[in-house]
C-alpha cells in the first residue's frame, strides 16, 4: 500500500514545533550552562574537565547552533511536504525530535531541575511528535518501522553535536577576529624582532 500524502501541519509542523521548542532553548541555554557546571561537577566529579568545558557556551555559539539546526529541520520538513510526509529524512527527523523530547525529561530528572528545552518537550516536541506519527500511520505511511527509528535515535543526537560543534568553531574563529595574510604575519613578525 502506498499510502496517502498527509497535510503540510503534519510535515511543517515539524519546523514550527521544533522552532517554539528552540525558542526556549536560544533563551535558556547559555546562561543554564553557565550556572549549572558547578553544581554537575560536584555532582559527577568522575567527569573529565574536557567535557565540563563543552559546557561553555556563548550566547553566540548557540545562536549559531541552533541557526544551523534550523536548515536541517527546514530541509527536513520541506522533504516531507515535497513527499506527502513518505520521505525517509522528514521520518528520521520527526522520530529523532519526539526522542530529543523525551530526553529533555530524563536530563531534568538527572539534573533534579530545569534544564533548557524541559518545558516545550512535554507541551509540544513530544504531542506532536505523536500526533504527526499517527496521522501518518493513518495515511499509510510507515516511519516507524526498524531503519527509520533506529536512524533517528542515532542520527538527531548526531545532528545536535554537530551543529554545536560547527558552531564553536566558527565562533571561535570569529572571536579571534580575521586572520592576517601569511605573507603579513611573517612581516610582522619580522619588525616585531626589529623592534
Amino acid at each position: 500500500m502506498v499510502g496517502r500524502a498527509v497535510s503540510g501541519a503534519v510535515t511543517w509542523g515539524l519546523f514550527a514545533a521544533w522552532a517554539v521548542h528552540d525558542a526556549e532553548e536560544l533563551a535558556t541555554m547559555a546562561r543554564w550552562a553557565r550556572t549549572a557546571r558547578p553544581r554537575l561537577q560536584e555532582r559527577f566529579p568522575q567527569v573529565p574537565d574536557g567535557v565540563w568545558r563543552r559546557l561553555d557556551l556563548s550566547q553566540r555559539e548557540v545562536n549559531t547552533a541552533i541557526g544551523l539546526m534550523a536548515g536541517v529541520v527546514a530541509a527536513a520538513s520541506a522533504s516531507g511536504a515535497r513527499t506527502g510526509g513518505r520521505s525517509r529524512f522528514f521520518g528520521t527527523a520527526l522520530i529523532g525530535f519526539g526522542l530529543h523530547g523525551a530526553v529533555h525529561l530524563a536530563q531534568s530528572a538527572a539534573y533534579r531541575g530545569y534544564t533548557p528545552g524541559a518545558v516545550t518537550a512535554p507541551l509540544v516536541v513530544i504531542p506532536y511528535s505523536v500526533w504527526a506519527l499517527r496521522r501518518l500511520a493513518a495515511a499509510g505511511v510507515p516511519v516507524t518501522e526498524g531503519r527509520s527509528a533506529a536512524a533517528g535515535l542515532a542520527l538527531f543526537p548526531a545532528a545536535v553535536a554537530g551543529v554545536h560543534g560547527v558552531a564553536r568553531l566558527l565562533n571561535r574563529r570569529g572571536a579571534a577576529g580575521p586572520r592576517k595574510p601569511a605573507r603579513v604575519r611573517a612581516s610582522s613578525r619580522a619588525t616585531e624582532s626589529r623592534a
